[in-house]
């Protein structure tokens, strides 16, 4: 069994894949076969209050033009919607529609369900060992939930 430090890595890599695929899976057994990774961040990312496209863009580290494709997306697919700025009439802004909020809570439930299973897997301790381990290493506000790229940490933190 090596020991390296890039295996360390990559089976960190292969848990978080692991249960994103599975949560993904999932929710499309639930009737949001249409959701990838990169909408919950976004939806994340509005409720935090990325409003608009270049917010959003900011928000995630993409192009503007990347945020407003995906903002198009999540628009058709009715996970948000635009309304307009009641200070600013030219302005729209971006809100998370009552089927996004839907989609997050199964989302969260289902990443729940998962964690069961991996308790029932490997027992009650193990798990709750292996989480204190991975907190005393990165933290507990080591990643963003409204941040999808590597650069994620918070800047404050």
């Amino acid at each position: 069994m090596s020991r390296s430090g890039a295996d360390l890595a990559l089976l960190l890599l292969a848990s978080f894949r692991t249960l994103a695929d599975r949560a993904t899976a999932e929710l499309a057994e639930r009737g949001y076969e249409d959701v990838r990774s990169v909408h919950d961040f976004a939806l994340h990312s509005i409720l935090s209050g990325a409003d608009s496209a270049s917010e959003l863009a900011r928000r995630m580290s993409v192009t503007r033009q990347a945020a407003a494709k995906t903002i198009a997306v999540l628009e058709e697919r009715n996970y948000v919607a635009r309304q307009p700025d009641p200070a600013d009439r030219r302005r729209t802004r971006l809100r998370v529609t009552e089927h996004g909020l839907a989609m997050l809570q199964q989302g969260e439930a289902i990443f729940d369900e998962l964690r069961e299973q991996w308790e029932k897997q490997v027992g009650a301790a193990s798990l709750s060992a292996l989480e204190e381990t991975l907190r005393s290493l990165v933290g507990d506000s080591a990643i963003r939930l409204d941040s999808p790229g590597w650069i994620a940490r918070d800047p404050d933190a």
